[in-house]
């Protein structure tokens, strides 16, 4: 009686099982692995189905195979998108909604008594994560223009022609300046050069007056003593 309890033992003890928890996001597609090794065991037969894996073949059978040739597909939405000649029959689900939360199971038919491999999978479905969207912000700060670029999710924004305008901007301003300044000093100097000359003028003009009028008074005494 003994003996024949070591025997059930060391024959349940050849059924591999694995559990598993996978997290997919609301309208992605989500993967649920499953693999074996093609060297060691060749092409095996495997079924995939939703809830635990039972004691024979799968339970409510999604996808299933014989020796690397898909037998039955319940949905387009389920796909072997792996090698599935190398092993790889993880099953991916597109486009992954609520209902898809839940137990999936995975067996693999290696040859022999009591030697397949389980692997259940549990499926949790949440919302994808909001991708944040890159803004640049324009802040008027003191009468100048301050571009002030905000890093989303570790990604440096540089915009080459507004660092480009920004740098030459004062620049060209500084530049204009001094040209004004250029120019306003040129018309200064003019200005005074024109008030110098009309003073001038006016001084000799006034001069010769004055000596036309000391002549003409001069020649009216000469005449009156005649």
């Amino acid at each position: 009686m003994r003996g024949l309890c070591y025997f059930c033992l060391s024959i349940l003890t050849q059924v591999s099982c694995s559990n598993l928890k996978v997290i997919g996001f609301f309208g992605h597609n989500v993967t649920l692995p499953c693999k074996y090794d093609t060297q060691t065991h060749g092409v095996l037969s495997f079924c995939w189905g939703r809830g635990m894996v039972p004691r024979s073949k799968c339970s409510d059978t999604i996808v299933s195979s014989q020796d690397g040739a898909v037998l039955h597909e319940e949905s387009l939405r389920y796909q072997l998108l792996g090698s599935v000649t190398d092993g790889d029959v993880s099953l991916t689900i597109l486009d992954a909604q609520w209902s898809d939360a839940g137990v999936y199971g995975c067996r693999l038919e290696i040859p022999g008594w009591f030697n397949d491999e389980k692997i259940n999978t549990h499926l949790v479905m949440e919302e994808a994560p909001v991708e944040l969207p890159v803004t640049q912000n324009w802040t008027l700060a003191a009468g100048q223009e301050i571009l002030t670029t905000p890093v989303t999710n570790n990604v440096e924004v540089s915009d080459p022609t507004l660092d480009m305008f920004a740098v030459r901007t004062p620049e060209k301003f500084k530049a204009f300046l001094e040209v004004g300044n250029i120019g306003r000093a040129a018309a200064v100097l003019f200005s005074a050069m024109i008030i110098i000359l009309i003073f001038v003028f006016r001084r000799r003009f006034l001069l010769k007056k004055t000596l036309q009028h000391h002549h003409t008074s001069t020649a009216e005494n000469i005449y009156e003593e005649l």
